[in-house]
C-alpha cells in the first residue's frame, strides 16, 4: 500500500525553539508530510507582550508560511494560541491547530484533587485559559505558577544549568508540598526541561505534555484536507523539513541535533515594517520590528 508523500505541507511557528516539541510529535505521527517551522526568536518571549502585538507577529508569520506553501498551520505556542488563534481563524482561510493548557485531562486523572499548572503570563491571562478553567476545573484546586524566565533559559540553551534547576524548584516545590499529582505544561518550551523537573517531582506526579494530542488533531486536519483534494499525491519519497529563525540559529540547531541525531540547515528571516521574508532576499533588513499592523 502506498503512503502519501508530503500530501500536505504543514506550517508551524513559535516564539522560539519551544515549538520543536510539537514538531517532533507531528513528525512522528505524519512522517510523510513536509513541514515549515518558524522560530520568531527575535521577539522571544511572547509571554509578557500585549496580545495585540502577539497577533501582529502571528499574522506576519502566517503570511510568510502561506507564501512558502503551507496548507495547514499549527500555532505551536501557548501564548500565541491564547492571543491570536481566534483572530487568525477569522482572517485566513487555511485550517489552524492551536494549543490550550491540558487542564481537562489533568482534572480527569487527579486523585489528590490538586493540579499544578506551569505556564507563561500570556497563556494564563488569556481568555482561552480562563474558559478552559471555568469549563473543566470543577472540584479541584489549581496551583498556577507563571514566569517567562524558563522560556529564556531554554532559548539560551541553559536547560541543565544550576539557575534553571533553582527556578524550577522555586515553582514546583510549593506544588509538591500542596499534594499536586498532575502537572500541566502550559508552554511548548517546558518539555525540554522534563529531565530537570524529574529530579524535583515525586514519581507519582504525572506531567502532561500536550504535544501528542496536538499531533493527533493535526493528523485529523490532514486527513480532512486530503479527502477534499482531488489531486493524487502519493509516493514514497522523502519529506522536506525547513527551519527558519528571526535571530541567531544556534540553539535551534543544537536542539535539532539532540532530538533527531542529525544536522539541519536553518534559514534566516528578516523583519521590516510588519513583513517577514528570507534575509537573503532582503540583506538590508533588520531582524526586529514592531510587527506592523494587522
Amino acid at each position: 500500500m502506498s503512503i502519501p508523500n508530503a500530501a500536505i505541507t504543514i506550517g508551524l511557528f513559535d516564539s522560539g525553539v519551544g515549538g520543536l516539541s510539537i514538531w517532533q510529535a507531528v513528525r512522528r505521527r505524519l512522517p510523510y508530510c513536509a513541514t515549515l517551522y518558524v522560530a520568531d526568536n527575535a521577539h522571544c518571549p511572547y509571554g509578557p507582550r500585549p496580545p495585540r502585538e502577539v497577533r501582529r507577529f502571528s499574522a506576519a508569520i502566517t503570511r510568510f508560511l502561506l507564501t512558502q506553501g503551507a496548507e495547514l498551520i499549527v500555532v505551536a505556542c501557548n501564548t500565541a494560541s491564547a492571543a491570536a488563534l481566534r483572530w487568525l481563524r477569522a482572517h485566513f482561510s487555511v485550517p489552524f491547530v492551536g494549543l490550550e493548557p491540558a487542564v481537562k485531562p489533568a482534572v480527569q486523572q487527579t486523585r489528590s484533587g490538586h493540579v499544578g499548572v506551569l505556564a507563561t503570563q500570556g497563556t494564563v491571562k488569556g481568555a482561552l485559559f480562563r474558559t478552559t478553567v471555568v469549563r473543566y476545573a470543577h472540584g479541584v484546586t489549581l496551583h498556577i505558577q507563571t514566569d517567562d524566565r524558563l522560556v529564556q533559559c531554554v532559548e539560551r540553551g541553559q536547560i541543565d544549568a544550576p539557575e534553571t534547576e533553582q527556578l524550577l524548584r522555586d515553582y514546583l516545590q510549593p506544588m509538591v508540598d500542596a499534594g499536586v499529582d498532575q502537572l500541566v505544561l502550559g508552554c511548548t518550551h517546558y518539555p525540554f526541561l522534563l529531565p530537570v523537573m524529574r529530579r524535583i517531582l515525586p514519581p507519582e506526579v504525572t506531567v502532561i505534555d500536550p504535544a501528542d494530542a496536538v499531533a493527533l488533531q493535526v493528523e485529523r486536519c490532514v486527513r480532512s484536507l486530503e479527502g477534499q483534494d482531488s489531486r493524487v499525491r502519493f509516493g514514497n519519497g522523502p519529506s522536506e523539513y525547513r527551519f527558519f529563525v528571526t535571530a541567531a540559529p544556534d540553539v535551534l540547531q543544537s536542539l535539532l541535533v539532540h532530538s533527531t541525531g542529525r544536522e539541519w540547515p536553518v534559514e534566516r528571516l528578516a523583519w521590516r515594517t510588519g513583513h517577514l521574508a528570507l534575509a537573503s532576499e532582503h540583506s538590508d533588513w533588520g531582524t526586529r520590528s514592531d510587527g506592523g499592523q494587522v
